[in-house]
């Protein structure tokens, strides 16, 4: 399957999931707010969530991908790789279960790590201790399912794994549908939430067991054994889990320091996140999930070149989709969000701090997506420190950052940190890659970006005058803001898509080779 339809498998269904997870958040705002509940909720999502991030996007995938390869490309074929995963299954599930119970006993005391100040309002931190107990277990179940997806995805069969999270968005939807109100207490449709969390990691488990026999394999729990296979694995995913989660490692952080400022904070940046999410997850999460197997087989065979080439593809292609994304969600913050969040308890209020907060979230949005299809460089050449270091050293920007901003600029001030601090991770990796000969941006690719970054520049300027002449409509009836939604995604990928065909922004014939599934 070649790179571009493999990205359009696994970008089209995560689309699909992230409009779902719109509707999910439409409801949420409307019925949660920016209050107390909405906080308390956020903060119990976004441990289980976090992981879920690290493992099913990042550092599992990167260390089991390459090995569950090996062995099925391998003289031992299909049965290697299902003995493989099944022993690493047998090894994987108890420690899950020994982690997942020690969260639960000691949950106070990390809910107290991550939110501390929550102690200041009445009910909020045993509320947000409550919600984290019931949602914590997704972490298990997901982590399953990260696992079960390595086997689809290194088979090229990526859309079982990509559909998964649907199932997510469709369980919450569920339970606010079912329990929700926007009358009352909003903790009892936190409640609802949390438990709706844990049930959607039952359903995407069974789905994605499913999957796989459907293709071909079967995996039994056998006795738990650390073979030497195993304890390689060990040793590739805990560095490979900082090294690949600096994103979502950064959000960790920023919510330790969002549950310090005002109330709705929190929530304030999970509803800008989300529309930060579409973009990184349709573009980023696809082509890094996508170029990992490809890139690895390209080394195996020693083709520098065809890694060269692969890799530089990959960037022209996530910079095509991801600047004028960025561009459009910085210029028309304010009316997006208004059009699909203002309404119930989300009042005008919430809307301007949700947009602020958007603005700095998406001035990183190309460094969150080059750093998808950067990292995969080093894991598929079986290393997992580099990328270590320049997380770390990322991190550590990020606080200092952090430390120097919030004071003034609060919660946008953490936001504009993330980003910054991304760049600078980004920066860091493609130097390492450079300067070890294993990838270098060509004079054209370079030349073709710098095109896509004018014409996104144009599409913005065209939608500033757009929401303007659009103005109430953003605020009025569902209709009404539908349509006024559909008028800036058509603007703006006219003008784009429209600038881009006659400066010449993208390799057309390199793209047509890539569709009929040639990457040479």
């Amino acid at each position: 399957m070649s790179l571009v339809k493999s990205v359009g498998v696994i970008g089209g269904l995560t689309l699909v999931s992230r409009i779902f997870g719109f509707a999910r958040d439409m409801l949420l705002s409307r019925l949660l707010g920016a209050g107390a509940g909405a906080d308390a909720f956020f903060v119990a999502f976004k441990l289980p969530n976090t992981f879920r991030r690290l493992f099913a996007e990042g550092a599992f995938s990167a260390a089991y991908v390459p090995m569950f390869s090996k062995e099925l490309h391998g003289p031992g074929g299909k049965k290697a790789a299902e003995r493989f995963s099944a022993n690493v299954l047998s090894v994987f599930l108890p420690v899950l279960l020994l982690f997942t119970a020690l969260f639960e006993i000691f949950m106070p005391g990390i809910v107290w790590l991550m939110a501390s100040a929550y102690q200041d309002v009445p009910g909020k931190f045993e509320l947000t201790v409550e919600l984290t107990r019931i949602a914590f277990p997704y972490l298990l179940l997901i982590s399953l399912v990260s696992l079960l997806s390595g086997v689809l995805n290194s088979m090229s069969k990526f859309a079982a794994a990509a559909a998964a999270p649907i199932l997510l968005n469709i369980c919450l939807i569920g339970g606010v549908l079912l329990f929700g109100s926007t009358t009352g207490d909003n903790a009892e449709t936190a409640r609802a939430l949390a438990i709706s969390v844990t049930v959607a990691g039952v359903v995407q488990f069974v789905w994605l067991l499913w999957a796989v026999r459907r293709a071909g394999l079967t995996l039994r729990l056998r006795r738990p054994r650390l073979d030497p296979k195993v304890k390689q694995l060990g040793r590739i995913i805990v560095p490979a889990t900082f090294g690949a989660g600096i994103y979502q490692l950064s959000q960790l952080i920023d919510t330790f320091f969002a549950t310090r400022l005002e109330e709705g904070a929190m929530s304030f940046l999970n509803y800008a996140d989300r529309l930060n999410q579409l973009p990184l997850g349709v573009v980023g999460i696809a082509l890094g999930t996508a170029i990992l197997p490809a890139l690895s087989r390209l080394i195996a065979r020693e083709d520098a070149d065809g890694a060269q080439r692969l890799q530089g593809t990959a960037v022209e292609l996530s910079m095509l989709l991801t600047l004028p994304a960025a561009a459009a969600l910085g210029v028309a913050a304010q009316p997006i969000v208004e059009a699909i969040f203002l309404g119930g308890r989300f009042t005008a209020e919430h809307v301007a701090a949700t947009a602020g907060v958007l603005v700095a979230l998406v001035s990183g949005l190309p460094a969150y997506v080059l750093i998808k299809v950067l990292t995969p460089g080093f894991f598929a050449r079986g290393d997992t420190k580099t990328p270590v270091k320049t997380a770390a050293a990322a991190l550590t920007f990020n606080v200092a950052v952090i430390l120097l901003v919030i004071d003034r600029f609060g919660i946008v001030g953490l936001a504009a940190a993330t980003a910054v601090s991304s760049w600078f991770n980004c920066a860091m990796l493609y130097t390492i890659l450079h300067r070890r000969g294993h990838f270098t941006l060509s004079g054209q690719v370079v030349l073709r970006v710098a095109k896509q970054l004018f014409a996104a520049l144009v599409m913005a300027a065209g939608l500033w005058w757009v929401t303007g002449a659009l103005g109430s409509a953003f605020t009025a009836g569902a209709l009404a803001r539908a349509g006024a939604l559909a008028a800036v995604v058509l603007t703006g990928a006219t003008l784009y898509f429209g600038v881009l065909w006659v400066i010449g922004g993208f390799h057309r014939e390199h793209l047509a080779k890539l569709r009929r599934g040639n990457t040479a």
